[in-house]
């Protein structure tokens, strides 16, 4: 019991010294609570250090007083971050918290090609490693594309079984399986149409199919 009261004294003293040097002008400028170790995890080692070293003029700023707006536009500027948490660790350090995007698929911009996260960014690919992600053709939106893997993720339909998406500029799309099977999807009616070709796929022997079109209302059209 004495030991818990003791405790409680020492808690309410340092809240004490806190809220009265809040009150003091001098406060941000002394070295108290002043960040001397930047610490941050969830990417490869070079993108973290390359972040430690665009965050290092945070340090000896003052724990209380970070500029969060700051932080969020460095951070934000790795197209590699998905998410992120700071994590203040007193008296004197800064832990920050990465998530990787997830790459979802691929394509070609002024002769480079790109990878494309589940953050809407693009990455320039510098790997072979990605090269069982779906390639997409044609002028789409961001918008475009979420919508699509959104109907996709909704349904039984395996997304790593594409080989190819292609977007046209009346707003649908084609996905070529990797089976070089090719289904025509319809503009609107994406989930049931979806929903459809996956009960069609378990169903049936797809060995000599090159074509499904969706395209009509509540109707398949194969193409051998």
């Amino acid at each position: 019991m004495p030991q818990q009261k003791s405790k409680k004294i020492f808690i309410y003293l340092f809240l004490f010294f806190i809220v009265g040097t809040f009150n003091n002008k001098n406060f941000y400028s002394s070295n108290f609570l002043k960040i001397d170790f930047i610490s941050i995890k969830g990417l490869d080692e070079k993108n973290n250090s390359q972040l430690v070293r665009n965050l290092n003029f945070l340090k000896n700023d003052n724990l209380f007083f970070l500029n969060k707006n700051e932080i969020k536009e460095i951070i934000n500027a790795n197209n590699l971050v998905e998410t992120f948490s700071v994590f203040k660790i007193y008296p004197s350090s800064l832990y920050i918290k990465l998530d990787e995007t997830k790459f979802l698929a691929k394509l070609k911009k002024n002769d480079n090609i790109y990878l494309l996260g589940s953050n809407g960014k693009f990455i320039k690919e510098n790997s072979n490693k990605k090269n069982s992600l779906p390639f997409i053709f044609g002028d789409f939106q961001i918008v475009d594309f979420f919508k699509l893997k959104k109907v996709i993720d909704e349904t039984n339909f395996n997304y790593g079984k594409i080989k190819n998406l292609y977007f046209y500029k009346s707003g649908r799309w084609d996905i070529e399986l990797n089976n070089d099977i090719l289904i025509k999807l319809p503009k609107d009616r994406l989930k049931s149409s979806i929903e459809l070709i996956v009960s069609f796929l378990n169903k049936n022997d797809t060995g000599k199919i090159n074509k499904i079109d969706l395209r009509q209302n509540n109707q398949i059209i194969i193409n051998e």
